[in-house]
């Protein structure tokens, strides 16, 4: 019988090489955030993409993830609604290769990631 870590490496390289990476890697959650390396343009580009296929109220001015009021954080918050809502796909997370998939909880404050 094989061990209980042996039997999550085996399933973590199961999901990684049938194409789907699921919102939770070896017993921890992800979410997807925006590199810091993006520019803002591209973080633009993903509010508004992210954010015409999501609700993205949450971002809105005296909403929880509102502040701070910068690109980064906004197209983070609006990145991973969209990766939650599309099932937690490593592609969900792409954004022409501007997200990072994390296993450390970005919420912050009262404004929680999903």
């Amino acid at each position: 019988m094989a061990s209980s870590s042996a039997l999550s490496v085996s399933l973590l390289l199961l999901s990684l090489f049938s194409g789907e990476f699921l919102a939770v890697v070896n017993g921890q959650r992800t979410w997807c955030v925006a590199k810091p390396s993006s520019n803002e343009q591209t973080l633009l580009a993903n509010i508004n993409y992210a954010c015409s296929q999501v609700d993205c109220r949450i971002l809105r001015r005296d909403c929880p993830c509102f502040s701070p009021d910068n690109l980064i954080s906004h197209a983070s918050v609006a990145m991973n609604l969209y990766y939650r809502a599309n099932g937690c796909n490593k592609w969900n997370c792409d954004f022409r290769n501007s997200g990072l998939i994390v296993l450390s909880d970005p919420s912050y404050e009262d404004c929680v990631y999903e």
